[in-house]
């Protein structure tokens, strides 16, 4: 049994540096109690108060964050974001579900040719993976 749930690596984040000067879609890499992280082109000094938003769940996910680090990373850099308000840490987590849950919908379609629901994918992946989603029994999504 694994001990960690791989986070998917394939949804679309917008990142939004304040001002707004410029705005980069790249794809998010993690998800913790505290913050995010993504990877970008140009590096961002920590300190720095960015928005970050996930447009491909419903309603989108939008909160602004201060940069904790950034580290070179190949050609890019690896960005670490604290949330700046805690109810968006809360948040951050369910849409973290609904984006393990939308990866598994496009994996089963890909690997297997079945079309789900979002409803059908959601109860398949709590029923394959919830038990190894982190502080997932306190969470809504947990008690369905």
């Amino acid at each position: 049994m694994r001990s960690y749930i791989r986070h998917p690596s394939d949804i679309p984040i917008e990142v939004e540096r304040e001002p707004v000067s410029s705005t980069e879609t790249r794809k998010l890499h993690d998800v913790s109690c505290g913050g995010l992280s993504f990877s970008v082109t140009e590096a961002i000094e920590p300190e720095t108060i960015i928005r970050v938003q996930i447009t491909c769940v419903e309603p989108p996910f939008e909160a602004p964050c201060r940069v904790t680090w950034c580290r070179p990373v190949h050609d890019q850099y690896l960005i670490g974001v604290e949330f700046l308000a805690q109810q968006d840490e809360f948040r951050a987590r369910m849409v973290e579900q609904v984006c393990h849950i939308e990866h598994y919908k496009r994996e089963v379609l890909q690997r297997e040719g079945r079309q789900l629901t979002g409803e059908q994918a959601a109860r398949e992946w709590i029923q394959k993976y919830a038990k190894d989603f982190p502080a997932l029994n306190s969470m809504v999504l947990g008690g369905h």
